[in-house]
């Protein structure tokens, strides 16, 4: 069995964010979307968990960081 891979990303604006990877290829499972996440297929095992503010805080305590200024570090971190 293959080991799928998901990662959770935090996005300010849902319809917005799928809009945006739909126009650039990105489908959707539709069996993982509901109106605070989509799940957004990049391969076979590999998907895209995009979550709302909300939603994205029920996975963590940390802070999400603000992906408009400059960081040394990552704004993923492994729990």
């Amino acid at each position: 069995m293959a080991t799928k891979i998901f990662v959770n990303l935090p996005v300010k604006d849902l319809d917005k964010s799928v809009a945006f990877f739909t126009r650039l290829g990105f489908k959707f499972n539709a069996q993982f979307t509901d109106e605070t996440a989509t799940c957004m297929i990049v391969g076979e095992d590999i998907y895209v968990m995009l979550l709302t503010h909300a939603k994205f805080k029920t996975f963590t305590p940390k802070a999400i960081c603000d992906a408009t200024r400059k960081h040394r570090g990552s704004c993923v971190s492994v729990l």
